[in-house]
């Protein structure tokens, strides 16, 4: 009977040494807690900065895209000095 009463303040000590255990671990680990928070602000920062220059270069990027595409199909079309596919090869 007296193991039941003594079983709650047992626990209580035995968590209490667990958490004291344990305070110079998460005292040790706040810092580098910190710096991979730093490390992630930078990059966001570079993801931001990418994302922003991307936005910037795509409207020239589709307009470099669409000259392309006009000259490819300029090439589809028959050339002026009659040659075709299937021209006979000179040389």
């Amino acid at each position: 009977m007296f193991s039941a009463v003594l079983v709650g303040p047992r626990v209580t000590m035995h968590l209490v040494r667990r958490l004291l255990a344990a305070l110079p671990e998460a005292a040790e680990a706040v810092p580098r807690i910190a710096s991979a928070l730093d490390d992630v602000r930078a990059t966001l920062r570079h993801l931001e900065r990418l994302l922003a220059y991307v936005a910037e270069e795509l409207p020239d990027l589709a307009d470099q895209v669409e000259q392309i595409r006009a000259r490819v199909d300029g090439m589809d079309e028959v050339p002026k000095d009659g040659v075709t596919p299937a021209s006979r090869r000179s040389g």
